[in-house]
């Protein structure tokens, strides 16, 4: 029974006047709509990107180059990020600081340099955790359907209901602060949002023939998750990552700035602006400093997010 399935799928795609290869890709997990070109690889696709869209690709280097100065940090920082000197303490911008001293000495741009290394991390770590979190629950809702979909996209729907950065202000209130309870807090509210998006695709998904034809086949309901749904579904999962990522940096720099996030010493960009939010009118550079760092940065993402869906989209490349 299964054999004569596939015969029919092969015959109705040589009826239809499908190439050879593209007959491949549809019995094997390759969507149509994702297929946006045969030799169109990732190469191809970020030589468009770097072609057609200035921004994003200048956006890119950026965030390299961001990701560069954080792991490399210790080489980079002209001074040592926790060293005080209350002698030097509130000096202005000058050739030996940069961007100044803070109220207890130290470099403002060996901080920001290190506050590199936070920010990152919470926009990276937490969105990586809340995505697979979200994707799973999302093709398990799609692909079984009934229960188990009605229960887990009315959990998603109470976790959009709130507020995320209230969600993990309840969260860091009840655990305490530190960079571990940040990535706890981020990763258990920021994966609504990527279920719903991954359902849809699924229920998209599992009626295309390729899952038809494995089901026929006897394959289990997870191999047709990873090997055939999930792949189709990456394209939609980067832009959802790029763009989730200066999310998750915003919101660390926001419970910082309420006194639950990183605490001190350590060189965050929220806590940054919030001891220096007292000297704003005398000393402008402690606050805007780091509040500039954070804007660049999710800047960067957010075009970057938009460069690489003018890439990915196969529905927006046609128009």
């Amino acid at each position: 029974m299964a054999g004569l399935h596939h015969d029919s799928l092969e015959k109705d795609g040589l009826a239809k006047g499908y190439p050879e290869q593209e007959q491949v890709g549809r019995l094997n997990g390759i969507d149509e709509a994702s297929q946006i070109g045969e030799s169109d690889t990732w190469l191809d696709k970020l030589k468009t990107l770097v072609r057609q869209n200035k921004l994003a690709a200048f956006s890119a280097v950026l965030i390299i180059l961001m990701i560069l100065i954080a792991v490399f940090a210790p080489l980079v920082a002209p001074y040592d990020h926790l060293k005080q000197s209350l002698a030097e303490r509130l000096q202005h911008p000058s050739m030996a600081h940069w961007l100044g001293t803070d109220e207890l000495g130290r470099d403002v741009l060996s901080r920001i340099i290190y506050g590199a290394r936070i920010s990152l991390t919470i926009g990276l770590v937490p969105t990586l955790i809340s995505m697979a979190i979200g994707t799973v629950l999302g093709m398990c809702a799609g692909l079984y359907g009934g229960k188990t979909d009605f229960i887990i996209m009315r959990l998603a729907d109470v976790m959009l209901a709130f507020p995320s950065l209230l969600l993990a202000m309840v969260v860091m209130y009840t655990m305490g602060g530190g960079l571990i309870n940040i990535f706890i807090a981020l990763s258990l509210v920021n994966w609504a949002s990527t279920a719903r998006v991954v359902r849809s695709q699924t229920l998209s998904l599992k009626e295309k023939e390729y899952v038809e034809a494995a089901r026929s086949i006897g394959v289990r309901n997870w191999t047709i998750m990873f090997r055939h749904i999930l792949p189709n579904c990456l394209p939609s999962l980067i832009v959802l990552f790029t763009l989730n990522i200066p999310s998750a940096i915003l919101s660390e720099a926001s419970l910082s700035f309420l006194g639950v996030g990183a605490q001190p010493p350590s060189a965050s960009w929220g806590l940054m602006v919030v001891r220096g939010k007292k000297y704003l009118f005398s000393e402008p550079w402690l606050s805007i400093a780091p509040s500039v760092a954070i804007m660049i940065i999710t800047m960067a993402f957010n075009f970057l997010g938009d460069g690489l869906r003018d890439v990915l989209d196969p529905y927006l490349k046609e128009q």
